[in-house]
C-alpha cells in the first residue's frame, strides 16, 4: 500500500454549482409567491358594456368602491360620510383634473350615486369605469 504525501493529486477544475441553483430556485419561489401580493390596486369587478376607451394621465383621481360598498380613495379606504370631506381637500388642493368612478358591479347604487352627487358639486368631470363587452 502506498501512501501519498498529497502532491501526486492534481487538482479539481470543476465548480460546484449546487448551492448557487438552490438559491436561484428559492428566490424564485419568493417571487412567484410575492407577484401576486405586490400587483395592489383595489380588486373590484367592473360592469360590461358598451364603452369608449379611457386614458389615464397623472392628474386623474380614481375612486373605487368594492362589493361590500367600501369606497377607496387613490387606494386609501374611506367611509361614506368622509368621503364628501376628503375629496373636498383633494380637489382644494387644485391637482385633479378629472375622476374616474370604477365601482363593483354588485355593489349598491346608493353609493355610486353619492359618490356622483359629490364629484359633480366640485364641477370635475367625471368618467365611469367598464369593461367593453365582447361583440359576440
Amino acid at each position: 500500500m502506498r501512501f501519498s504525501s498529497g502532491r501526486d493529486l492534481e487538482p479539481m477544475a470543476d465548480i460546484n454549482v449546487t448551492s448557487l441553483v438552490d438559491v436561484a430556485f428559492t428566490l424564485l419561489i419568493i417571487f412567484i409567491i410575492t407577484a401576486p401580493i405586490l400587483q395592489g390596486g383595489i380588486e373590484v369587478e367592473v360592469p360590461n358594456t358598451d364603452v369608449s376607451s379611457l386614458s389615464a394621465e397623472d392628474n386623474t383621481l380614481i375612486v373605487s368602491v368594492d362589493r361590500e360598498g367600501t369606497v377607496y380613495l387613490s387606494e386609501m379606504p374611506v367611509s361614506r360620510t368622509d368621503f364628501k370631506q376628503s375629496f373636498g381637500q383633494l380637489v382644494s388642493g387644485g391637482r385633479i383634473d378629472k375622476v374616474w368612478i370604477q365601482a363593483d358591479s354588485l355593489a349598491t347604487w346608493g353609493v355610486g350615486v353619492d359618490i356622483m352627487g359629490t364629484i359633480k358639486d366640485s364641477g370635475l368631470p367625471f368618467a365611469v369605469v367598464a369593461h367593453q363587452r365582447d361583440s359576440r
